[in-house]
């Protein structure tokens, strides 16, 4: 048995390497970007070698952190890797990954993701989930590039041809521009809901009320329109505010309460046939997992440049297909972390929607386009995209930062 095993495993070898130097021979000997049969240094079947070379972050207005990965091979990788309001610091944990990921190469994804999250002794939180997540986006942007075909591919192909997107849409003009620019889905915030308190008078509900009320009759019965309570209403409120709201039939509610206290978040959604969304705050798989246990939301909004990245998200979409809850990613950045909420939408069967702020206009050379609520499915390689360098150094650097807000009547911080 020994002697065959052996025997077997020589000609896996033999043919390996008669693949591998046929393959070399056919490019005369020179090595490319082209897939071939070359081995790695893991005797697994890969294209020629590929090496990380340099990672560079830069500030793109109004609040953006891009993120270039050069490599060896001419191939270049974007990523988002930011936290809204922190994108010096996202920087700094990017320069602190490049340490590691220097010299080695892109494909090995999975490998990378282990090392940097598993590596690090204090794990998670939104600065290094969120440096992860761009850095695991330009990962795979660089795999797909090299393979010549789009991220969705590489995660088993398309659930779908189309995309549905949403736009954000606050007042009854707003939302009937965006209506008449292509979209069918909507989201809103609460009217005045820094100053709603711990226990809301009856004109705060019922105003808050009318104001999504008026949304509705502006757009008609057949637009779905989100609402986010950001997490920035207390309890009592939230519960009076969401049966105020049920009337008008919203497509779902945004954090009704802060996204941790996930017991109280199960109750609301236990009271309602309102649909729950949460998870734009939540980072990875184990972030996710109480929430789907205790059945506090039917709808997760994992953010890809907050949660892990690509494939992170994708692990989350299956979790929540096996409670029977949709997937709506997150995203109010910029075009990149579109184009890798679009690969990832489109490989999973349990995905609702898209949230976006930017088609990409002054920001990608082919942006995006709105058609009847959805957006098509990008043909290009990787995320599908390219950043309009001449328009971008118009938009070049920032110093923005989160809102400070505080209650009127007596002066004491409140959340954003």
């Amino acid at each position: 048995m020994k002697s065959n095993k052996n025997s077997s495993e020589s000609r896996r070898r033999f043919f390996r390497k008669t693949l591998a130097a046929a393959a070399l021979a056919a490019t005369g000997g020179k090595l490319t970007a082209s897939p071939s049969n070359q081995l790695d240094n893991w005797g697994a079947p890969l294209q020629d070698s590929i090496h990380i070379t340099r990672l560079e972050t830069f500030k793109v207005q109004p609040r953006f952190l891009f993120l270039r990965m050069h490599t060896d091979a001419g191939i270049v990788g974007l990523g988002e890797p930011i936290t809204e309001g922190r994108a010096d610091t996202c920087a700094a944990a990017v320069d602190e990954a490049a340490k590691y990921l220097i010299g080695k190469d892109p494909r090995h994804i999975m490998h990378h993701w282990q090392a940097i999250y598993r590596h690090s002794f204090y794990r998670g939180g939104p600065i290094l989930t969120s440096a992860l997540s761009g850095i695991e986006q330009a990962l795979w942007d660089i795999k797909g590039k090299a393979l010549g075909v789009p991220i969705y591919e590489l995660l088993g192909g398309p659930t779908r041809q189309r995309i549905r997107v949403y736009a954000h849409a606050r007042t009854p003009e707003r939302i009937a521009k965006a209506k008449e620019e292509g979209y069918t889905a909507f989201k809103t915030g609460v009217k005045n809901a820094t100053q709603s308190g711990v226990i809301a008078n009856p004109k705060f509900i019922d105003e808050a009320a009318a104001d999504f009320a008026g949304l509705r009759e502006a757009v008609g019965d057949d637009a779905d329109i989100g609402i986010d309570f950001h997490g920035a209403i207390s309890a009592p409120n939230a519960e009076l505010l969401i049966h105020a709201l049920e009337p008008y039939r919203p497509y779902f509610i945004e954090e009704p309460v802060n996204c941790q206290n996930v017991d109280i978040m199960a109750n609301l959604a236990r009271e309602t046939h309102v649909p729950i969304a949460t998870g734009e705050r939540i980072f990875t798989k184990w972030g996710f997992r109480e929430i789907l246990e205790k059945g506090a939301a039917t709808i997760l909004q994992p953010d890809l440049c907050h949660a892990g990245g690509i494939f992170e998200v994708r692990i989350i979409a299956g979790m929540a297909e096996a409670y029977y809850a949709s997937i709506a990613p997150h995203n109010p950045l910029g075009p990149i972390s579109l184009a890798a909420g679009i690969q990832l939408s489109a490989t999973i069967p349990n995905f609702l929607c898209q949230e976006q702020v930017t088609l990409g206009e002054g920001y990608l050379k082919e942006p995006f386009l709105v058609k009847d609520g959805h957006v098509d499915l990008p043909t290009k390689p990787g995320l599908g995209i390219e950043l309009d360098d001449e328009a971008l150094a118009e938009r070049m650097g920032h110093d923005w930062r989160n809102p400070e807000t505080y209650l009127n009547s007596d002066g004491s911080v409140v959340d954003w």
